[in-house]
C-alpha cells in the first residue's frame, strides 16, 4: 500500500478474514472521515526541526555580532554602541521563546488538547510583538533624551565599524528567519525575522550617527534615532497584523478558493457548502462540507469523502489534516440537521403501537 492509499487492511482469504475486514470498513462509516496518514507526521516533524535549527543557528549569529559589538565597547567607551550592543542580545533571546513553542509542537494531542498544541507558537509571536514595540518605545525615549541632551560621540572609527558588523549580523540572520519561516509556514518565525531587520536598522543608525558626529552634528545621533523609531514601528504593525491573523484563524483567500476549486473536480461532488482552513501552528486543517447524490449507498458516499480528502491534502500545500462531510442533494446544507434530529428524537419517544399502550 503506497503513502497515500485510502483503501481498507488487506483481507484473508478465510470467511473470518473477510467478515473483519467488512466490520472495520462498516465501523469506520459511521463517522466523518478525517484524513490523518502516516505521511502527514514526518513532515510535521520536520518543520519543527526546521524552525529549532533556524532558531539555533540565528541564536548562535546574534550571539557572535553581540560579542564583536561587546569587544569594540570595551575599546571605544561608546554608550551608545553599549545600548546597541545590549539590544542585540536581548533579540537573540526571542529564541527562547520560539524554541519552547516548536517543542510543544512537537507533544500529541490530548483530551484537554484535541489539536495538539500547535498554537503555542502564536503565544510566541505575541512575545516577539511585545519585545518588537519595546525596541520602539526604547529607541524613540533614548532619541528625545539625546535630543535635549546631545553628547559627543568618540572612537568614531570603532563606533562606526560595530554599527556595520551589527546591520550585516542582524540582516544575515532576519533573511534566513524570514525565509525558514515562510517555507514551514510558522507566522511567529516570520515575525521574528521582521524584528532581527529592525534591529539590523538600528545598527546602521549607529554608523549613520557616527558619520554626523564626524562631522560635528552632535544632533545626528539622536535624529537618526527617531526615524529608526519610526521604522521599527512600520515593521512592528506588520508583524503585529500577521500575528493577529493567525489568532483569528484568518487564511489566504487563494488557498480557501484552491480548496473549492479541488473538491468541485472530485467525481460524485454536485456541490461543496462550507471550506474552512485554520492555522495550528504551522500546520492547515481543513473541513468541508460537500452534496452528493441521495441514493448513494453509505460506502460510495464515503469512498467520495475519502477520494475528496485525498485531493484536498495533495492541493493546498502544508495541509495536515481534512475532515469531509456529505449531505445528500435533497437536503443540502447544514441547516436540515436539527429538524432530522428533532424527527428522529420524536419517533424513537413515540410508543410503538397499540401493544406497546396495553403493556405500558
Amino acid at each position: 500500500m503506497n503513502d497515500h492509499d485510502h483503501g481498507h487492511p488487506h483481507e484473508h482469504h478465510d470467511h473470518g478474514g473477510r467478515l473483519v475486514g467488512r466490520w472495520r470498513r462498516l465501523t469506520h462509516l459511521v463517522v466523518p472521515h478525517s484524513h490523518d496518514s502516516r505521511t502527514k507526521i514526518d513532515p510535521a516533524l520536520e518543520s519543527s526541526r526546521a524552525g529549532l535549527r533556524a532558531l539555533w543557528i540565528s541564536l548562535l549569529g546574534l550571539g557572535a555580532t553581540a560579542a564583536a559589538q561587546a569587544v569594540i565597547v570595551v575599546l571605544s567607551g561608546s554608550v551608545a554602541l553599549l545600548g546597541d550592543t545590549l539590544h542585540n542580545v536581548a533579540d537573540a533571546l526571542t529564541a527562547v521563546p520560539l524554541a519552547i513553542a516548536f517543542l510543544l509542537g512537537r507533544r500529541a494531542a490530548t483530551r484537554a488538547y484535541t489539536y495538539g498544541y500547535g498554537r503555542a507558537e502564536d503565544l510566541a509571536g505575541i512575545v516577539i510583538v511585545l519585545v518588537i514595540a519595546g525596541s520602539a518605545v526604547a529607541a524613540a525615549w533614548t532619541a528625545v533624551a539625546r535630543l535635549l541632551h546631545t553628547t559627543e560621540v568618540t572612537h568614531l572609527p570603532w563606533v562606526a565599524a560595530a554599527g556595520l558588523v551589527g546591520f550585516v549580523g542582524n540582516e544575515t540572520v532576519a533573511r534566513y528567519r524570514i525565509r525558514v519561516g515562510r517555507r514551514i509556514g510558522s507566522a511567529a518565525l516570520v515575525a521574528d525575522g521582521l524584528h532581527a531587520r529592525t534591529d539590523g536598522y538600528t545598527s546602521l543608525a549607529v554608523l549613520a550617527a557616527a558619520g554626523g558626529a564626524a562631522l560635528g552634528w552632535r544632533w545626528a545621533d539622536p535624529a537618526i534615532g527617531l526615524i529608526i523609531a519610526v521604522a521599527i514601528t512600520v515593521v512592528l504593525k506588520d508583524a503585529a497584523r500577521e500575528v493577529y491573523r493567525r489568532l483569528m484563524d484568518a487564511v489566504d483567500p487563494d488557498l480557501v478558493d484552491r480548496a473549492e476549486t479541488t473538491l468541485r473536480a472530485v467525481p460524485g461532488v454536485q456541490d461543496v457548502t462550507a471550506v474552512r482552513l485554520r492555522w495550528i501552528g504551522h500546520r492547515l486543517h481543513a473541513e468541508a462540507d460537500l452534496v452528493v447524490a441521495a441514493d448513494l449507498s453509505l460506502l460510495a458516499a464515503h469512498e467520495i469523502a475519502a477520494d475528496a480528502e485525498h485531493q484536498l491534502t495533495h492541493a493546498v500545500p502544508r495541509l495536515a489534516t481534512a475532515t469531509v462531510h456529505t449531505d445528500p442533494d435533497s437536503h443540502p446544507g447544514g441547516h436540515h440537521h436539527t429538524d432530522l434530529s428533532h424527527r428522529r428524537r420524536q419517533a424513537a419517544s413515540q410508543p410503538a403501537g397499540p401493544a406497546a399502550t396495553r403493556h405500558g
